[in-house]
């Protein structure tokens, strides 16, 4: 800004922190259209619902699938579902729920976004000007969503063992063992007979420098441990019911006006400018 630019306007600022830590940032990366129940199903009474897993941050929002016949093929359905049923029994997803009527075959009547943690390298505000007054409050957390497509992994192990493929060294039947659990007996090999006479074969142990190599392999398990012990977590961990509301509800109204804040207090700062600029990260 240069010296002679004009002060066009003075805002004052109000913080708030009255929903902490509850408002986040939930980004749709390959949603290229309102979040909303399609027409199709609003006109059958289904909502949008949402679930939360507090301890791992994971969040799922279920979006009542657009079952219209020009773009919904209802026989696909029904493998997709039992493709998604088989696999919310392996992780544990709340099968119970989930009512079939006698005879009735399981349908991929949603689709499920899920969440992922985006770290956050700051802090981060949300702003909003009123009445010439910017009010500011902390996001906690901040969430990416896309589409969970997990059940066609359940799938193409079906199909790969249906075809006689299951042994192959890339078929992905389950998740890996755990290093934790006793490894497996070894099946026993046949003998077979030696062609010429025996020898003997002396073998020295040699203790090699090489101890990158070493401290690679060992970081490696731990990883995976890590990994596997964070996957576990989160099957075991119970899902927690949310209701979700549209943007223009009473109660996406009540919540919007309760980040403003009501108080007309100046805040009295402890630091200065010095520590002020210290803080900051790169100066």
């Amino acid at each position: 800004m240069d010296d002679s630019d004009p002060i066009v306007s003075v805002l004052p600022i109000h913080l708030s922190n009255s929903l902490a830590p509850n408002v986040h940032i939930h980004q749709f990366p390959l949603l290229n259209r309102p979040l909303q129940v399609p027409p199709s199903a609003a006109l059958s009474g289904k909502r949008i619902r949402a679930r939360l897993k507090p301890n791992t941050r994971r969040l799922e929002i279920h979006i009542p699938a657009d079952t219209r016949a020009e773009v919904w093929n209802a026989e696909k359905s029904k493998e997709l579902g039992a493709g998604r049923l088989e696999d919310d029994k392996e992780k544990n997803q709340d099968v119970g729920k989930v009512k079939l009527k006698e005879g009735e075959e399981p349908r991929l009547s949603e689709i499920r976004l899920r969440s992922e943690d985006i770290p956050h390298t700051g802090a981060y505000m949300l702003g909003i000007v009123r009445d010439g007054h910017l009010h500011l409050h902390p996001i906690s957390e901040t969430h990416q969503m896309r589409p969970t497509l997990t059940y066609l992994d359940v799938l193409s192990r079906k199909s790969r063992r249906a075809r006689g493929a299951g042994s192959d060294s890339d078929s992905d039947d389950g998740p890996p063992p755990d290093p934790d659990e006793p490894a497996p007996a070894p099946v026993p090999k046949k003998e077979k007979k030696s062609a010429g006479d025996a020898r003997e074969v002396q073998v020295a142990a040699r203790k090699t420098d090489d101890k990158g190599g070493q401290n690679l392999q060992g970081g490696l398990s731990t990883i995976r441990r890590e990994m596997l012990i964070a996957i576990r977590a989160e099957e075991d961990e119970a899902w927690q019911d949310f209701d979700y509301y549209d943007g223009e509800t009473p109660q996406s109204g009540e919540a919007y006006e309760a980040l403003f804040s009501q108080s007309v207090e100046d805040l009295q700062s402890n630091a200065n400018v010095t520590t002020f600029l210290k803080s900051i990260r790169g100066l």
